[in-house]
């Protein structure tokens, strides 16, 4: 059976490290992407190069579009926070894509996330599902940490909160989180969750655990402190790891309360399905539900990995749809 559309949008998922780029089009209501290509940001001198590289390879030009990029949009601009990248909407609509929209990448995450497939979704426990209708958070470690939500009226009103909550203030929960916190405080005064709940925050991590143990350590790279973690759990790098999910539970738990996410949490970013095994059996469930009085409040609420690699680009079309509507 052949599926007509009327209208070809591009989207795109932009973070510090890589760009991903697909068509969009609409069927029976739910978004369907073709055309993917991902390549290193650092491919591409410019935004607009990178773009103008991915259109010229389409037989079909797309009319619109909206972007998730990795930072806050202002005025219809972003400057990206972890790369060099700048860009605006006027910027785009030279390239005849019209309307062309810029959004938070963890606000895609937000539309994104309820139309994942089921087989897409991995748990880290809680009930399977959680209140119907009822908001659901985003958040999740890559080269930053991200936070969102999809703020639902019970209603079927919907509307993503786009977010900066990754640079609020780390929450330590026990006496050597406090260490931690002390210890990067030297180097930073302010220490956010996004300097120890993502990639170079895993290094940060690990050096200030290797600081309270009084010993030293030569690694320099989050990827081999994975690997090690992976390998060998109960070593160094293990313990690092673990302490790592921990934390993201606590933070989990915390956004879950803050944005009263009754409907679930989905956990996002490329680190959590690389280590899915050890994350389901880390403490990272224990933090979440370790909020005293709200104990029984957080036990309902399901927390789930998101699995799917686009599900930032359908969110980014369910936008796009709307705008272009």
């Amino acid at each position: 059976m052949t599926v007509q559309w009327d209208k070809t949008l591009l989207v795109g998922d932009v973070g510090g490290t890589n760009a991903r780029f697909a068509l969009a089009h609409m069927v029976e209501g739910r978004p369907v992407l073709e055309n993917h290509q991902s390549f290193p940001a650092a491919e591409h001198p410019t935004f607009l190069g990178g773009i103008r590289a991915y259109l010229d390879g389409c037989e079909i030009k797309p009319t619109a579009c909206v972007l998730a990029v990795a930072g806050p949009v202002t005025d219809g601009e972003i400057d990206l926070t972890n790369s060099p990248w700048r860009v605006s909407e006027a910027e785009l609509e030279t390239l005849g894509l019209k309307p062309a929209r810029l959004i938070n990448d963890f606000e895609a995450l937000a539309w994104g996330a309820p139309v994942v497939p089921a087989d897409q979704l991995a748990s880290l426990g809680g009930p399977d599902e959680g209140e119907e209708h009822a908001t659901v958070a985003v958040l999740g470690p890559g080269t930053g940490f991200g936070v969102s939500a999809l703020v639902r009226d019970g209603r079927g009103g919907e509307m993503a909160m786009p977010s900066e909550g990754g640079h609020a203030c780390f929450p330590p929960g026990d006496p050597i989180e406090d260490e931690i916190l002390r210890i990067l405080r030297k180097r930073y005064t302010r220490v956010s969750i996004e300097r120890l709940i993502c990639g170079p925050g895993l290094l940060n991590m690990h050096r200030a655990l290797a600081e309270i143990d009084g010993r030293e350590t030569h690694i320099d790279d989050p990827a081999q402190i994975t690997q090690e973690a992976l390998d060998d759990p109960r070593s160094h790098c293990g313990a690092t790891l673990a302490r790592f999910c921990a934390i993201l539970g606590a933070v989990a738990g915390d956004i879950a309360l803050t944005t009263g996410a009754r409907g679930g949490v989905y956990i996002a970013g490329g680190i959590a399905p690389r280590i899915l095994p050890f994350l389901q059996a880390s403490p990272f469930r224990e933090r979440f539900e370790r909020k005293g009085r709200f104990q029984d409040y957080m036990a309902a609420i399901p927390t789930k990995v998101i699995l799917h690699k686009h599900a930032a680009l359908l969110g980014a079309a369910r936008v796009a749809f709307a705008v272009a509507d």
